[in-house]
This record gives structure tokens, sequence and C-alpha cells, in this order.
């Protein structure tokens, strides 16, 4: 093949380890369609492929990086993109973006007015998807560029209102005018005056800043939707209104072109329809404004300066400036500016931002604060150990943006159909205006005028283009003010869709903390020398078992010898050496790999496991010690859940790697459905996978740490947090609390989410559907009645108006299960989640 039919694509891998990874990447890579030659450089964790020029998608090579198991490399870019006023105007910006070779996914908002794109360094860059951009007719601007901008010029709301009061005060004495002369004895008194046509000119003269001045945004809007052969909203009003204006202007100056009986003005149409347009675009644009309060709010949260000790003094610096490590004070009623742990003081923080829980947490020594949460009491020094962006509050905050830009499939197809409906609706106004001129009356040029005005007018591709971006960014915003963050604005539609909802076992439907309940030695062992050994052992480990026995042996004032050579068997249980005796601690099948009798004692671990509680056998030197149980009670809240989950129609199953007994226990206690039991941690995804293969829409719930595959295999993976310790690349939703009642809320908000969406779209299409013929003059030849153009235009702006204002219905969404307890401060204190893997639970 001739050289200049080939070109190389460089791009960067992830994942790759060993020589066996670079051979697995450049085999599937030489497979792709078009691919001369394929190489891969472990060192700089690159590929270099030699591919065809004729093959301009080069999406498949990434395709085949990850069905090899790694990653391709891109980068992603969220930009402003103004002049978007409707659906198909979105549509159009994604399809320019698409096109360009080394974009991957392009997906723009308009509600945000921002296009977020993954590409290909090397392929694309920022000034080629710019430029695309311009040449869909519209602007793209950097966001730091925005935000200086946003600094010293008004908002799109303070340009509307501007625009709408001038536009108001010229129509309103138009408006009146016009109405005036059709009641015959104002228009006797009025022609007495002035004569009709003298009334006409005035009309012309008001008529004039309103159709130039106010309304000129749709003139250099309109024009460049025209320009680039892709009509939008814009368009439909500037044809509309300058249909209008131009035909009156024509009728006053020369009527005598016109057939007879037809020349008639209709200035007071042209400024109303721009007035009442714009009156629409004022109020999606304070509604729009609205819908991302809660982004909005959660920025407010973080302060702009803290109090930082340099060199022994205590020094104001801008936030921005705040190192890690940094030693920062906090006095009371100030927000926490960065997160931290506390070094000295003592205080009650206010954590609600985080946890939706009103009730202060004390804070002390040690203790982890978050930044953006108050200080109440007392004065606190803390420990930055995240500032900037990495802080839980900044990690927050793009979640929810994230969430609000990425579009669900409903509407993907949604942008499809607004791409096509404008000129769909331009084509439909001139066919209804050649149909009144063959068909109509014969002094029909004045009604096929109006009636082809009326349909572009009142066409609303604004409708369906702010349907569910709208409703996605009050849905998610709303879930954030209630501790529920989605990470992925699709989530809420799969979580909608679900029928089934598995929950892991341990730390998410128990409390996670279990404690030490029967300890029965076997014969020559005394209870306090086996107790001592075996938290000797446990006080090694940071499993919550370990932590029960430890603290147990505490509360007896044992006093706990040093261990070594410990070893954690994962699944099974652990062993180490202490002092001159070998102990091993663990479940029966760890006892039967160590060829261990367990026989003597069998009975009583199964009743214990009945009952719900974990039986452990302990050996000293290689001889069966005694019978160690725990229990790890249930949530409080896990029973209101698992009930009001039933009531919401869906199935409820437990994974867990406890044996059968205690699962069945907690199942049965709680009115789980079914029970999955002995699941070791790397097989909780393979059964949700089964469950998938069943038809089944799967949730998966769990602590968002040692349950990350089956968080991702689910359809819906919800990571129960606890306020800091939120494990935010688990989950497609984070509930920021350690509480069951965000998973039903969860649910719930999606459901009324998605059902808004609907209506939306139920109203924005069965709308244009209804009132387009009606426009067009369906009802003229029984009622003789036909759509004023005035009319259509407000009737598009109401249109709009609805769905945005339905949308924001969402804000009072009320949780479906409340918070099983509010904590005081006294026992506020939450144990953290850590490692259960080493067990028979390892749940």
């Amino acid at each position: 093949m001739a050289q200049d039919t080939i070109r190389e694509i460089d791009f960067g891998v992830d994942g790759m380890m060993c020589g066996a990874c670079v051979a697995r990447v450049e085999k599937k890579l030489k497979k792709v369609d078009g691919v001369q030659n394929a190489s891969v450089n472990l060192a700089t964790e690159r590929a270099k492929v030699s591919l065809d020029t004729r093959v301009n998608d080069v999406s498949a090579l990434f395709d085949s990086v990850a069905s090899a198991g790694y990653e391709a490399r891109t980068e992603t870019l969220e930009f402003k993109v103004d002049g978007m006023t409707c659906g198909s105007c979105v549509a159009r910006v994604e399809k320019k973006l698409s096109k360009l070779e080394g974009v991957l996914e392009a997906t723009v908002n308009l509600t945000t007015e921002r296009a977020r794109v993954a590409y290909v360094p090397g392929l694309v860059d920022r000034a080629r998807l710019f430029e695309a951009v311009e040449k869909a007719g519209y602007t793209a601007v950097a966001l730091d560029d925005d935000a200086q901008a946003d600094d010293d010029s008004p908002s799109e709301a303070d340009r509307l209102k501007k625009a709408l009061i001038l536009a108001a005060a010229f129509t309103i004495p138009l408006f009146a005018i016009a109405m005036l002369h059709g009641v015959p004895s104002i228009a006797t008194a009025m022609d007495r005056l002035l004569p009709a046509r003298a009334w006409t000119i005035i009309e012309l003269v008001l008529a004039v800043p309103v159709q130039f001045y106010a309304g000129w945004r749709f003139y250099t809007l309109g024009w460049g939707e025209m320009k680039h052969l892709a009509p939008g909203m814009n368009s439909l009003v500037m044809l509309g209104s300058n249909a209008a204006f131009f035909y009156s202007l024509v009728a006053l100056v020369v009527p005598q072109v016109f057939p007879s009986g037809t020349a008639h003005t209709y200035f007071d149409a042209a400024g109303m329809i721009v007035t009442l347009i714009l009156l629409g675009r004022y109020l999606e644009a304070v509604a729009k404004g609205r819908t991302s309060q809660a982004v909005q709010g959660l920025m407010q949260l973080q302060s702009k300066t803290a109090r930082v000790k340099r060199d022994g003094e205590w020094t104001e610096v801008e936030l921005d400036q705040v190192a890690q490590d940094d030693i920062v004070s906090v006095r009371p009623g100030e927000r926490v500016p960065v997160d931290g742990t506390v070094r000295s003081g003592e205080s009650y923080i206010d954590e609600s931002m985080i946890s939706g829980e009103p009730v202060p947490v004390a804070k002390q020594a040690d203790d982890e604060v978050v930044g953006g949460t108050v200080n109440q009491s007392g004065t606190l020094e803390l420990e930055a150990t995240s500032v900037g962006g990495d802080t839980v509050l900044s990690h927050i905050i793009r979640m929810v943006e994230e969430a609000q830009a990425e579009k669900p499939a409903i509407q993907a197809v949604a942008d499809k159909i607004a791409g096509v409906f404008v000129p769909i609706v331009m084509a439909v106004s001139a066919a209804t205006f050649v149909g009144w001129l063959i068909l109509g009356p014969p002094s029909a040029l004045a009604l096929a005028f109006i009636a082809a005005v009326s349909v572009l007018l009142i066409a609303c591709p604004c409708a369906m283009g702010l349907a569910t971006p709208t409703a996605i960014m009050v849905g998610t915003g709303k879930g954030a003010s209630m501790g529920v963050l989605f990470r992925r604005g699709t989530a809420l539609e799969q979580l909608a869709r679900i029928d089934t909802v598995v929950l892991d076992k341990t730390g998410t439907l128990t409390e996670g903390a279990p404690a030490l309940t029967e300890l029965e030695t076997t014969n020559g062992f005394e209870r306090a020398e086996v107790l001592a050994k075996v938290a000797a052992v446990e006080a090694t480990s940071e499993h919550p078992v370990a932590t029960a026995i430890v603290k147990a042996a505490r509360r007896e004032d044992i006093a706990l010898s040093e261990a070594s050579q410990f070893q954690a068997h994962t699944g099974y249980g652990v062993e180490a050496m202490v002092g001159e005796h070998w102990v091993q601690i663990g479940a029966e099948r760890y006892m039967e790999s160590l060829g261990i009798d367990t026989s003597s004692l069998a009975d009583r671990a199964d009743a214990l496991a009945r009952t719900a509680k974990t039986p452990l056998f302990a050996a000293i030197d290689g001889q069966l010690a005694a019978l160690i149980a725990v229990a790890d009670p249930a949530r409080g809240e896990a029973k209101r859940m698992v009930k009001a989950l039933h009531a919401m129609d869906l199935s409820v199953a437990m994974l867990t790697g406890d044996n059968e007994a205690t699962a069945h226990a907690i199942a049965e206690e709680l009115g789980i459905d079914t029970v999955v039991a002995g699941v070791m941690p790397d097989g909780k995804s393979d059964e949700i996978k089964r469950l998938q293969g069943e038809n089944q829409s799967v949730a998966f719930v769990g602590d968002g740490i040692n349950d990350a595959p089956a968080l991702t295999q689910a359809d819906v993976g919800i990571a129960v947090g606890s306020g800091t310790d939120i494990a935010i690349e688990s989950g497609d939703v984070v509930l920021m609390r350690a509480d069951l009642s965000g998973v039903v809320n969860a649910i719930a908000l999606s459901r009324r989410t998605m059902r808004t969406i609907r209506m939306n779209f139920g109203w924005a299409y069965g709308y244009n559907v209804l009132l387009i013929p009606l426009a067009a003059g369906a009802l003229f030849p029984f009622t003789g009645w036909l759509l004023n153009p005035m009319i259509a235009a407000g009737a598009m702006s109401i249109s709009s108006i609805f769905v945005l204002t339905n949308s924001l219905r969402l804000k009072r969404f009320k949780a479906a299960l409340e918070p099983s307890r509010k904590l005081s401060p006294d026992d506020a204190e939450t144990g953290a989640t850590v490692d259960e893997t080493h067990y028979n639970e390892a749940a």
C-alpha cells in the first residue's frame, strides 16, 4: 500500500503490567479493519498504529483495546456553547463535534449550555473543537474565559430583561392602538383625531424599535442558523416576526399590490410576537437558573479564605494557597475551609451539608472534618489532608455537575427528533401558505399569511430540548440536598427501571460493628487464657470481628501480649504466634483445612448460627480451644427499608459470605425474599450477572469498598457512605450517610424524575402535534376560526415555561422513607468502614 494512504495514530494505553499485556493489545489492534501495523510500548504505555487513511472512524481501535482488558487514554474537554435555544441546536452541535476525527463522544446540555467531549489527544485539539462549534453557527467559550466574563458582563437573564422592558414599553401602546381601533365607537373618535393611515404609521414607528432593537438577537442568531443551513427556534421567530412586519409595511406603503381586501397590517402582531417570545425566553432563563441552584449552593459552601499557621504566626490566606499538611484554625461559627484531621481542640460540627443529619457531631483530636461544614462551639486546629479539587466537597460538586451533564438514552432520541423538527415545521408552514392560496376563498392571501406565520410561531422545539436536562438537573440537585448523590445522569433513568435490589449484609444491612457474645472453651483451656491469646492475635487486625474481640478483652481488663508472624487468609481466618503458642482463628472451613476436628462444638455452632450469630473457632498449638460467637445486629432502619422496597413492587435479595444459617436468620428477621450465602468477595459480581441473565434489572447496595466489582456489574450500583468515608468512585449512586433510607429515597426520586420527564415529553410532543394543525387552519372550514399569530407566539412561550416549571416541581420532592433516628452529639460518632474479607462473612 502506498505510503500516502497510511497515517500514524499514537495514543496512551492504561493498565498494562507486563509483556503479555503488550502482546495482547497488539494482537487485538492488528485485527481491526484498516490497521497495517501496531506496536505497543510498555515503558511509555503508548500504542502506535498504522491505519489506512480511508478509515475515518478510529473508535474501533479503542474498542479493541477495551476488549483486551485495558483502557485507551483519552481526554475530556468541557466548554460553554453560546447561542443554543432548542433541541435542534443541541443535535446540530453534537453532530458537528462527533464528525471530527478523534472525537469519541460528544454530549451537549441545553440547560447548562455546556458541551462535554471525549477525544484522543493528537487527533483533535481544542481549537478544532471550537471551530466545529463555530461552523454549526454557535460560539464556543472556554470555561475559564466564561468565568472571567461573568465577573464583568451581565447574565443572559439580565440582557433578556433589559430587552423585554424596552419591547414592552413600545408594544403596550402599539397593542392598545390596534385593539382600540377595533372598537367601532372608539375607532370613530380616533379617526376624528387623526386619519386611519396616520394611526397605522404610528404603529409602524412603535414597532420598529421592538423589531430591530429589542428583537435584534433573533436576527443574529436566526441568520447564523440559516447561513449554516441549520434552522432552529431563532429562525422560526425571525421568519414569523419579519413576515408580519414586512407584510404590514408593504400593505401600508403600496396596498395596491395586494388583492382586494387583503392589504391588512399586523404591526401589533409583529411587536407582540417579539415581546412574548422575549418574555418566554426571560422566564426560561430565570427558571433554568433555578434548576442549577443545587450546584451553586454547594459552591457557596466553599470558604474563600483560611487562617493558616506560617512561621509561628496565624495568617489569613486565599483558599488556593492552603497546602496539604498546613495547620488551619477554625473559630466558632466559621466554615471549615479544607478537609482535615483535628490536632487540638474540641467542638461540635454541623455536617448536614454532606450527611443530611441536622444534629451536630462531636469532634476532638484525631477526628476527621470535611470542608464546607460549620464549626459551632469550640476553636479547632486542623491538619489539612485534602485541599483544592481533592476535598470531599469538590468531589461532590464535580459529581453532581457530571451527572447533570450526562445524557440519558431518552434524551438522545429526543435530540434526534429535534434535529429535523425545525426544517419540517418550515416545510409545513410553506405548504400551509400554498394550500390556503390554492384551496382558500378568493381573498385568501391574508388568511394564508396568518396561518403560515402561526405555524412558524407555535412550533416549539425548545420544550423538547428542555424536557430531560431540566428534570435531570433538578432531580440530581434535590438528591444532593438529601445526601443522595447520582454520579451519572443515566443512573436516574436506570434506577427507575430496576426490579430487584440486592444488598450486601455486613456493614450494609447490619451495623458492621459486631460484639462478642459467646466464648465457650473445650476441656483443658481457661476462658481468660484463650481470650487473651485470641485478642492478642486480633489486635493486629482491623476486621470488625477482631475489634469486637479486642474490646471484650479490654472490658475484662485482660492484658494483651504482642503477637508476631501474623497472617490473614482471605475468606478463612487469621493466625499468629503469641508468646510460644501458635494461635489460629477462623471459620469452620478454616479448621477443616488445618485438619482440626470441630465436631464437639458443631451442634452449638449451628445453634448460634440459627440465631444470626457468627460462629468462629480458635485453635492453640493445633488443638481446638474454643468456640467464639459474635453478633452483628441489623441496622435499625433495615426492616423498614425492606418493607418500603416491597411496597414499591421490588424483589429484595441478600448476598453474603456468611454461612447459610446466619444469613437466613437475618433475612427472616428483615423479611428479605432471597438469600445467597457463602459467596466469596470475588464471586459477588458473578451472582449479579446470574440475576441479570434471568432478565432482572439489578441494583446492588454495598459499602463501596469491598463490593466494587458487584457495584460495577449491577445495572445500578449504590454505595453506602458514612459522611467523610465515601467511596465516590465505586457506585453510580452514593449515599452520603450510612442510613438505608437513602436506598428507598434514591429509587423514589429516580421514579419521580422519570415520571416528570415523560410528562414533559408528553406535553412537548402533544402540544406540537395538536397545535400545529390548529395553527395551519384545521378548524377554519368548520368554525371559521383562525389562530392569531400573537396567540401562537404566546402559546410557544407557555410551552417551554410549562416544561421548566414542571421540572422545578421536583424541588418539592419529600423523602419516601425518613432516616431511622437522629444522632445526638454524644452518640454521633460512627465506626469507620474497614476491610472485611478474611473471615467467613467476607462481605
